[in-house]
């Protein structure tokens, strides 16, 4: 008995391309997010806390229902401390919108600013004894 024979499979011809989208006249490419920042930051006065990219947002409460999607989004983020980087990273947003946009929850009390975590600046004599005494023993 002789095998069976397969057939080949053409390949798939390649879908038909896209036009793409013109450019704007600086020649310059679209960002990703087409929303404008100040939509995202409605704050007007243009006042902001004073925050730097480690201090902690821990939130206070549950987002309330006329709370803007990126509110909710760090509330629904800040159950546990989290930095300003982090939830820059996480919203894809820029720090200084970010700011802004933390400022309106901080004056709103929905969420609670924290200094960030402060090493001592020297280590315990202790600690650093025992590690004299356990290399000493080697």
């Amino acid at each position: 008995m002789t095998p069976a024979r397969r057939k080949r499979r053409e390949p798939k011809p390649p879908p038909p391309a896209q036009p793409a989208a013109p450019e704007p006249a600086d020649g310059e490419p679209e960002p990703k997010n087409p929303e404008r920042l100040y939509a995202v930051a409605g704050s007007e006065e243009g006042a902001r806390a004073e925050l730097d990219l480690v201090t902690l947002i821990v939130a206070r409460d549950a987002s309330k229902p006329a709370a803007s999607p990126e509110q909710a989004a760090v509330l629904r983020l800040c159950s546990n401390p989290l930095s300003v980087a982090e939830l820059s990273a996480y919203l894809n947003l820029p720090f200084s919108a970010m700011t802004v946009l933390l400022t309106e929850l901080i004056t709103a009390e929905l969420v609670q600013v924290r200094a960030p975590v402060v090493r001592r600046a020297l280590p315990d004599r202790s600690l650093l004894e025992a590690v004299m005494h356990g290399l000493q023993r080697l």
